[in-house]
């Protein structure tokens, strides 16, 4: 929904990026009070509801970047702030969660914290957010080709706020040249239109921007969005997000699930007995610190990797080729994930896993799924951006993949963690892990049914005349 509403020329996408900040922003101010599971529950549904940003960010990095050579390195920009979100978010939330129970002689005695212990780190989130919407007003310039003629108050006071805070200070600026202009100011060829002046005027803080010509005149309609391309893009998007959102899930499950005792015993009879290489039980039974020294790695080696290594190597295969390549590294990792229990501990039973070889072993196996993850994610955002079959519904492409997305990501961990608990009832821990594998092997012969579009498959009246005219063949 928020995607169609995105395209549209009553709202584009700085309106629907507005509501998703504001949203979410009020759902973490709910969802802080909440004293109730009902309470809890509607506030995130709020969040829920009013967000598709993830979507609409694309989209207009998309729109700010047209070359495809830029591609991969424009849309590294989300998971890479995800990564530093998966490090930064744990330690925040842990510091500023329950500050009663965790600072006692600070805070005990302060009534609020002890009735709204979770208040804090929500009310941190949701100013965030307000700076967000507050820098998306003021600064952030709309990109749908239907709105580019329609006056901004927000980037107006934003520039003013700019050229007072910056553009004063100095005694000389630069400024738009009037297409009549025949001042006698000497002008500079090389500047592409920008005339030297001594001293800064208003202009200077609120200059004319030169709104490119319109790439299309109609808008597809949504019938025909659906392409054989589009399908498999789709679907494709699906299996990556189900089996990615499903690991995410069973990993921290997996860390604290307690270490198998023989001496104690499981739950059911059935698992009293160890047959390997497939009949096991048990998890690493770490505590939460390590636990989240675990996930905070993730975080760590995957920015080093887009930042250092992805974009050559995109550059260098291509987008489906290196998405499709690494699509393979995700069979493999998830098998071999129930055999970390199994490692040699310096610990005996039940006491947490912990030692080198252990360690050493989880950080090998991360390192796996974080470089496929790497590599995968921007090839998946790049490949459904190019799949649009028009560029009046890119926004709808992206919003309707965020929420195939979105769907996978509900369904996968709700039922892989039913099976999850069953595998460990019944002594065979690894048993999820080896679905979610197939699920995986199936997601790399779904690849090759996609190809990479140019974002312009179906072609409408007054397209071809207009693409012409804006330099664009």
């Amino acid at each position: 929904m928020w995607g169609r509403i995105a395209d549209s020329s009553r709202f584009g996408r700085k309106t629907v990026l507005m509501i998703g900040l504001a949203g979410t922003m009020l759902s973490c101010i709910g969802f802080a009070f909440s004293t109730s599971f009902a309470q809890a529950l509607f506030f995130r549904s709020i969040g829920g509801i009013t967000n598709g940003n993830v979507g609409v960010l694309r989209t207009m990095i998309s729109e700010t970047v047209r070359e495809k050579k830029y591609q991969s390195r424009a849309f590294l920009l989300l998971p890479m702030t995800f990564n530093i979100g998966v490090i930064i978010g744990p330690i925040l939330g842990g510091i500023l969660s329950d500050p009663a129970g965790s600072y006692p002689s600070l805070f005990g005695h302060i009534d609020f914290f002890n009735r709204f212990p979770y208040a804090t780190p929500n009310l941190v989130s949701a100013f965030f957010l307000f700076c967000a919407m507050l820098g998306v007003w003021l600064f952030l310039e709309e990109t749908l080709d239907s709105r580019l003629d329609k006056r901004d108050r927000g980037l107006e006071l934003g520039r003013w706020l700019r050229g007072l805070l910056s553009g004063h200070r100095s005694g000389a600026a630069y400024m738009p040249l009037a297409s009549q202009d025949t001042s006698s100011d000497f002008d500079v060829p090389h500047l592409d239109g920008l005339r030297y002046s001594g001293q800064p005027s208003i202009s200077d803080a609120t200059p004319t921007p030169k709104h490119p010509r319109r790439r299309y005149t109609q808008r597809l309609a949504f019938r025909r969005i659906f392409t054989a391309n589009v399908v498999s893009t789709l679907t494709s998007s699906f299996l990556l997000a189900f089996h990615l959102g499903t690991f995410n899930s069973l990993w921290f499950v997996f860390l604290s699930t307690p270490v198998y005792d023989p001496a104690r015993g499981p739950e059911s009879p059935e698992a009293l007995e160890r047959r390997l290489p497939f009949i096991f039980t048990g998890g690493l039974g770490l505590r939460p610190p390590q636990v989240g020294m675990a996930m905070a790695t993730l975080g760590m080696i995957g920015i080093g990797l887009q930042l250092g290594i992805y974009p050559r190597l995109s550059a260098w295969l291509g987008t489906v080729k290196s998405w499709r390549l690494f699509l393979l590294v995700f069979p493999f990792t998830y098998f071999m994930v129930p055999y970390l229990s199994l490692v040699p501990s310096v610990s005996p039973p039940p006491h947490p896993k912990d030692g080198f070889a252990v360690w050493a072993a989880i950080v090998g196996l991360v390192s796996f799924q974080v470089i496929g993850r790497t590599f995968a994610l921007p090839a998946q955002t790049i490949l459904v951006n190019n799949c649009s079959p028009h560029p009046s519904v890119l926004g709808t492409i992206h919003g309707i993949g965020q929420s195939v997305s979105s769907f996978a990501r509900t369904m996968g961990p709700m039922l892989c963690s039913y099976w999850y608990g069953v595998g460990l009832a019944k002594g065979v821990v690894g048993a999820v892990f080896w679905g979610l594998s197939g699920v995986a092997a199936l997601n790399v012969l779904a690849s090759l049914r996609v190809r990479e579009g140019d974002g312009h498959e179906i072609w409408l009246e007054g397209d071809e005349d207009d693409e012409a005219g804006s330099g664009r063949h």
